[in-house]
């Protein structure tokens, strides 16, 4: 699947909730999926014209940018479900603080040390951002028949979370052992 077409997935899921703006669109994105998931207005609104022009969105309101409310059509919900089952495609990993730790030596045990106890705080904040979360949509009776499975991604950032937090642990335990240079 095209990076486009998982944009269109990304729009097209949001609008199955509730109609929105474009705007309103891009800060539900980067609020409620922002935690597995981004898009930015570079993409949203030229996926949005191209989802209407295909007929799977419709625009109630002005043509000025932001103003126009976008609802999401019979046909955009069949793109939805066909997009949700096609296979996921994976993403080869690029992951900052692993390739310093990798070079390490080069770094030093102290400078890993600093990386490792930042993410670990960047965890634990997260964690407690998604003990939040759970909290909120449980709390939302307007979203009952979605809220399991909101549920499943919750947990899913909680348990990431969580093993990050396990994870710097052992390794400023194994920091510990590394030789001084």
């Amino acid at each position: 699947m095209g990076r486009s077409s998982q944009t269109d997935m990304a729009v097209l899921g949001a609008l199955s909730i509730e109609p929105m703006t474009g705007y309103a669109l891009r800060e539900a994105i980067r609020n409620v999926l922002g935690h597995f998931w981004s898009e930015s207005f570079g993409q949203i609104y030229p996926a949005l014209a191209g989802l209407e022009a295909d007929g799977h969105v419709t625009r109630q309101g002005s043509t000025r940018p932001g103003s126009s409310t976008f609802t999401i059509t019979a046909s955009g919900r069949r793109r939805l479900r066909e997009l949700l089952s096609q296979p996921i495609q994976p993403v080869p990993p690029r992951n900052g603080l692993l390739i310093r730790l990798f070079f390490g030596h080069t770094l030093g045990v102290e400078a890993c040390r600093s990386l490792i106890m930042q993410a670990r705080e960047q965890a634990a904040q997260q964690l407690r951002e998604y003990e939040a979360l759970a909290a909120q949509t449980a709390g939302e009776p307007q979203y009952a028949d979605a809220a399991p499975f909101w549920q499943l991604t919750i947990s899913a950032g909680r348990h990431s979370a969580q093993a990050a937090i396990a994870w710097a642990d052992e390794s400023l335990a194994a920091l510990d052992a590394v030789p001084s240079a």
